[in-house]
This record gives C-alpha cells, structure tokens and sequence, in this order.
C-alpha cells in the first residue's frame, strides 16, 4: 500500500512532467482512495478500462492519454460526464503521463518499443522526441519482426526493400517528424499514424516509412511504469488491453 500523494510527487518526479510543454495535464487527473493498493494499466481511459478497472476493484489506473486535452471542450457532458462519474463513484484515482511517457530513458514509450524491435545503441535525439538506434536487418524481415511483436501487420511506404542499418523513430502520432528523421540520413522512419502526404515525402526521399499503429506502438510504456512502480512500493498490477485497431 502507498499513500495517494506519495505515489504523486514520485511519478511527477521520476517522469520529469514539468520539462514538457505538452497539451494535456500529466500526473494525477482525477482524485480518488487515499491509500493505494492494487493499480491496472491501459494505454487510454476510455469507457471499458474504467469499467474493468472497477470490475478488478482497482484503487488507481494509469494511462498514457487520460480525459483532458486542451482542444476539446471544457463542459463535462456526455461520455466524458459518464466516465468521470465512475470514478468518482468507485474513489478510483486516474493518472495519466502523455509526453513525459513518451520519452523517458527507462521506461518511455519509445525505449520500450526500441527494445521489443531489436533496434541497438538506442538514444534520444536532441532536443527532439525522436529517437535513433541501429539494426541489421532488411525490410521485410523488419516488418514481419513487428507483425510478431505488436499483433498487427504494419504499413509500409517509400523505398520497398533493401538493407536497414539506421532508424529513427517516435509512437504515436508523430508522422509529422519524418523530415527531421530524413535529417539523420536514416534508412527508416517508423510511427504509429500514416497522414496523407506521409507516403510521398518517404518515396521523393527514398526513405522507408512505417505506420505500426498508433495504440499498437503506446503499449508499453505504461507497463513499465507501473512494473517498476511496483519494484518501489507494495503494489499490485494488472495492465489491461482494450482493442484498438488504429
């Protein structure tokens, strides 16, 4: 068991949240049970992981998108409404980390994924949420690797075949950065989202593109976050998947 605000200040601490300019609030969302005991994990707090949640008689979720973000409306109706009364209701704490997940060293959503692809000598780029690492491998082999690893075939765009020695890559929605992955005179770009002018600039620049899944490629950062919130306090943890083909 651990206090609510213990457990807080250590996230907000340990992830870094206040070095971001992100458009969502990070850490604690929605205030809930005093003392922690048992937390479950998804990637967003949609309706079913709360129901679950409650279902798994959890004291606190974790998700990388939670139920604020700047662009939308600040009225709390409809299945906003619904969702933040069940955790009211039910005393169940809602965090969530969106950027700061992203990018952490340890236990970030891109290392994470970096780790499950093979890719080595992993490192942050600079003043960037890319990261960068090397492989040794081709296209093909690279792209059934991550059929296998994430459980969804992913697209591919660009240069079709040939050798891949250097990646660069960010989860999530983060296409829009294949140009300053073409700056790094990498061999792929990978994300989790394909826009419509994606596939173009890959193929004039002669750069493999992969679009493996928005929710696919956000899996685990959370998962080991909590892991490793477990290894610091008396935790127990569940994550829970709900299925998201985008």
């Amino acid at each position: 068991m651990v206090n609510r605000e213990e457990l807080k200040n250590y996230c907000n601490t340990y992830l870094d949240i206040y070095k971001f300019k992100d458009y969502c609030p990070n850490g604690l969302q929605i205030e809930g049970s005093l003392n922690i005991t048992k937390i479950v994990s998804g990637v967003s707090a949609n309706l079913e992981l709360i129901e679950r949640a409650i279902e798994e008689k959890a004291d606190a979720i974790f998700v990388h998108h939670g139920v604020f973000w700047d662009n939308e409306s600040k009225t709390i109706s409809g299945p906003k409404r619904a969702k933040i009364a069940l955790l009211l209701k039910h005393n169940i704490n809602l965090f969530g980390f969106h950027l700061p997940l992203d990018d952490h060293y340890e236990v970030g959503n891109n290392v994470e994924l970096g780790r499950r692809l093979g890719i080595k000598n992993m490192e942050p780029v600079a003043g960037s949420l890319l990261w960068q690492g090397e492989l040794n491998t081709n296209i093909s082999d690279f792209s059934k690797l991550i059929e296998e690893k994430l459980d969804r075939a992913p697209q591919v765009f660009g240069k079709q075949s040939g050798k891949i020695k250097k990646i660069s890559w960010c989860t999530g929605a983060a296409q829009g950065f294949i140009e300053d992955a073409i700056n790094l005179n990498v061999d792929l770009y990978l994300s989790g989202e394909v826009s419509e002018k994606t596939p173009a600039v890959a193929k004039e620049n002669n750069i493999t593109f992969i679009s493996a899944g928005h929710h696919a490629t956000e899996r685990y950062g959370v998962q080991a976050l909590c892991k490793h919130l477990c290894s610091q306090f008396k935790l127990q943890h569940h994550y829970i998947e709900v299925d998201n083909s985008v």
